[in-house]
């Protein structure tokens, strides 16, 4: 199965794709959409436009963006949550289902723990995906998010086949 992990941003949107074949993980690819100083109706149709052509590219199964998180700055907040609905409806327009992860989850699921450095995920990342060489820290935690969809995926279908075999 090929996962799409997005970490919404304005500026900078991470992505990153990998396979799961169960407990195996493969890296395909990853990288940064960017949007240009200016107004903010140009700048989502640029990560539209960029994240639209990476679905199209790379052709997921599934995919997962992180929740966003209100800090104090209250315009900011709205606008991460533009770029994040940019991110939830490039995939839910190729037809996939998006999963949603808390940030701490995240961490918890790739590094053991919910209260990870950024340093500690892309080290988790890269041992997790050998060989994998990282566009930057948005693509690092992209890759991350694809890795928790991956597991909680993998041990959903485990849970609804035990559940179907104790009902058999």
């Amino acid at each position: 199965m090929r996962v799409l992990g997005i970490d919404p941003g304005l500026r900078n949107l991470g992505w990153g794709i990998i396979e799961s074949d169960g407990a195996r993980l493969r890296h395909v690819a990853n990288g940064v959409c960017k949007s240009a100083p200016g107004a903010l109706s140009g700048r989502l149709l640029q990560l539209f436009e960029q994240l639209s052509h990476v679905v199209e590219n790379f052709a997921p199964d599934a995919a997962a963006v992180e929740q966003t998180f209100v800090n104090k700055d209250g315009v900011g907040t709205l606008k991460l949550g533009q770029a994040r609905g940019i991110a939830m409806l490039v995939p839910a327009r190729a037809g996939l289902e998006v999963g949603e992860y808390a940030p701490n989850t995240i961490k918890k699921t790739v590094v053991g723990v919910g209260h990870a450095a950024k340093q500690q995920i892309d080290h988790m990342v890269r041992l997790q995906l050998p060989g994998v060489r990282i566009e930057g820290p948005d693509a690092a935690d992209a890759l991350a998010i694809a890795i928790c969809h991956a597991f909680h995926m993998r041990n959903a279908g485990h849970l609804s086949h035990a559940l179907a075999k104790a009902g058999a």
